[in-house]
């Protein structure tokens, strides 16, 4: 396994994050147990989570299961780098969602006691919010770090301009700000090229890729199709459109003799701004698959072969400035 220091920081986190979305209502404890072991086993150390993931079995339950593992000793905790995330509702009452300085420390707290923990080690807001100042919102994380709950805070979905704010906000604070930024980034979502990893390598902020696989677009989906595997109607309406794309794209996959999916990653892993895609397993077989990306190297013309399929951008302004 190869590890990065996450962003600026001197935390050091392996090349892939494992995400638990799924963990708890769409893969069982006893699974998402295993898979956990597997990945510390693997060298993964960098375990990603949110307060509302847990879907059909209520939100928090899969902050629940990765307390259940952590209860079983063995160093586990010790030896996981946990992130989670601050943002969306928990209940209907009015504080309970968005980044004030009451939601930040309460949501904080919850965590810890659903994931058996004293500390987070990294804490990410999941989006933005538009109507808390930065001053307020680093008002709390200052009381978390002083209290030992939380290490490094992180951000999720936010612009590059954001970034910016939060870290000159933090700077006025004497405080570290955000140290990694969450973004939608792939193959086939490519608009954080334009502003927001420039911004991140400005700031020393780490990128942590959700969707790496772009919903499972990137991950062989016409193959499986032809195998007989149905999608949803919203998925095979986006694989309509992107048709001609994906068939040369997996095209270009048989042609090195590496699954589709591993190349989707392998190929976010080659860029100089990426910390760790984050892969979200609801199977051993998922999680070993993604395993296998960490083994492709993607010399300069497939990387260039995989841009001319999948145009991104240069860097903001040059990309429609002279």
């Amino acid at each position: 396994m190869e590890y990065k220091h996450l962003g600026r920081s001197g935390l050091t986190v392996s090349r892939l994050c494992l995400g638990t979305m799924n963990f708890g209502w769409q893969t069982t404890e006893d699974d998402s147990h295993a898979i956990m072991d597997r990945a510390l086993a693997e060298g993964v150390n960098f375990f990603d989570t949110a307060n509302v993931y847990g879907r059909d079995a209520g939100k928090g339950r899969t902050e629940e299961v990765l307390g259940t593992w952590f209860a079983q000793g063995g160093q586990r905790r010790e030896k996981t780098v946990l992130a989670t995330k601050v943002y969306g509702n928990m209940t209907d009452w009015p504080n309970d969602t968005f980044l004030s300085a009451r939601n930040i420390v309460r949501a904080c707290e919850a965590s810890l006691r659903r994931m058996q923990t004293d500390w987070i080690d990294l804490y990410q807001f999941h989006h933005v919010d538009l109507r808390t100042p930065w001053e307020e919102i680093w008002q709390a994380c200052e009381t978390l770090v002083a209290q030992g709950k939380v290490l490094y805070v992180g951000s999720s979905n936010h612009a590059a301009w954001q970034i910016a704010a939060a870290n000159e906000a933090a700077s006025r604070r004497h405080f570290q700000g955000l140290v990694s930024e969450q973004s939608h980034y792939n193959l086939l979502t490519r608009h954080v090229e334009l502003e927001v990893l420039p911004a991140a390598q400005h700031y020393g902020v780490g990128i942590l890729p959700w969707s790496p696989l772009a919903g499972g677009l990137l991950a062989g989906v016409l193959e499986k199709a032809a195998e007989g595997r149905r999608s949803d109607e919203r998925t095979q309406r986006r694989i309509e459109k992107l048709r001609p794309k994906l068939e040369q794209y997996e095209e270009f996959c048989r042609e090195i003799g590496a699954a589709p999916a591993d190349v989707g990653v392998a190929w976010l892993l080659h860029q100089r701004a990426v910390t760790a895609p984050i892969i979200g397993p609801r199977t051993m077989e998922q999680f070993e698959g993604g395993l296998r990306a960490l083994d492709l190297t993607l010399d300069e013309a497939q990387l260039g072969r995989l841009d001319e399929l999948f145009p991104g951008y240069k860097a903001a302004p040059m990309e429609y400035a002279w």
